[in-house]
């Protein structure tokens, strides 16, 4: 009986002590992992800077198959917050600050501990240098379970190159994976839509369409006007030097309206045109091989381009409807001028008309736009 009351006395007193050694440890922590993520910069910081994309490559979630993940409704960047309950735990997340393709900054909580977190994006040979760190304070429950697993660096350490890890093979496939093909040309019928000009960073067109598309419907639904197609962009001018473009961010209806003076969403009228329909699936950080194969189709078919505008895009499948951008579907239509017939000279034989041939047109197509 006396050596079981010394048994114990000794297990009591080293649970003390074990108590005491957890609790004095340092409570606040930095841990920090980068890797190189074999996608462009802009991919890469659009896809992290979705919240809705982070289940799919995030460790704590992607392990968890009964991870329940509730988003917010804006998911891009300030202002965008999700919550997850799951075996390993419960928490949340909310974007505090972006800027552009450069970095993101966060404030989580999980299980009582708080952090700041800290995303930067950097060009690099190979890709893009993507650096996570988190800085915060442990709660007891969370020193308990790091000290002796290495400590905070050791297991939030682990988690986080887990997670890079998979968001380099997430986009290694999602951003890489594409295909673009020439439809030919197109007869684009008159059509009427509203829209908001400006001019914008090329880069942050994303980010003002997701903006202003939302803004131009809750307005039709205010005043009672018919959406007829699919919202589109149309670049009026595109300067890739300076990376700056004019746009308009359209929706199209169906009856001509008129708009108030002053309002910053304005009316147009889209007359009937020609162009030359070229589809990329996949990420849009591609389109520079759809103006590449868009061009050779214009060039060995003797088409002269038209400048009414630089090109429309609409978006079939966008981010929406599937949130894997391998799966996106973008239309891009480059305006061209109508193919000149031309007719021999007069002579004493019977007058013939012969005319150049042209490529094969597709039928119009009623409510592309």
């Amino acid at each position: 009986m006396r050596i079981l009351k010394y048994l114990f006395l000794l297990l009591l007193l080293t649970l003390v002590a074990l108590t005491i050694f957890i609790a004095t440890q340092k409570g606040d922590f930095t841990v920090e992992r980068s890797k190189i993520i074999n996608s462009p910069k802009v991919a890469v910081f659009n896809y992290v800077n979705d919240t809705k994309n982070w289940e799919e490559w995030n460790s704590w979630a992607s392990e968890d198959a009964g991870i329940k993940v509730i988003h917010s409704q804006n998911t891009i960047g300030k202002g965008s917050s999700y919550s997850w309950e799951g075996k390993n735990g419960n928490g949340d997340t909310q974007t505090l600050y972006t800027k552009e393709n450069d970095s993101i900054v966060q404030k989580m909580n999980y299980d009582g501990n708080t952090s700041d977190v800290f995303w930067s994006f950097k060009d690099t040979s190979g890709g893009t240098k993507v650096t996570w760190t988190t800085k915060g304070e442990m709660s007891f429950a969370y020193k308990v379970l790091t000290v002796f697993n290495g400590g905070a660096k050791g297991v939030l350490g682990l988690m986080l190159e887990k997670s890079l890890e998979n968001l380099d093979k997430k986009l290694d496939y999602e951003i890489n994976t594409y295909s673009v093909k020439v439809n030919g040309l197109v007869n684009i019928p008159q059509s009427f839509y509203l829209a908001q000009t400006f001019t914008s960073e090329i880069s942050k067109v994303g980010k003002n369409s997701g903006i202003v598309f939302p803004k131009i419907i809750s307005f039709c639904k205010k005043n009672n006007i018919v959406i007829s197609g699919k919202p589109f962009i149309i670049y009026r001018t595109y300067d890739s030097i300076n990376q700056l473009t004019k746009l308009s961010i359209c929706i199209p209806i169906k009856d001509s309206v008129s708009i108030a003076e002053g309002s910053d969403i304005s009316f147009g009228k889209m007359e009937p045109y020609q162009a030359v329909k070229t589809t990329l699936t996949g990420d849009q950080s591609h389109k520079n091989k759809v103006f590449n194969k868009t061009t050779e189709y214009i060039n060995a078919n003797f088409i002269s381009p038209n400048s009414v505008f630089s090109y429309l895009e609409t978006y079939p499948i966008g981010k929406t409807k599937n949130k894997s951008p391998s799966k996106w579907v973008t239309d891009i239509y480059v305006p061209v001028k109508p193919k000149v017939v031309y007719k021999k000279p007069l002579t004493n034989e019977p007058k013939k008309e012969e005319i150049t041939p042209t490529p094969k047109i597709d039928k119009e197509i009623p409510s592309e736009f």
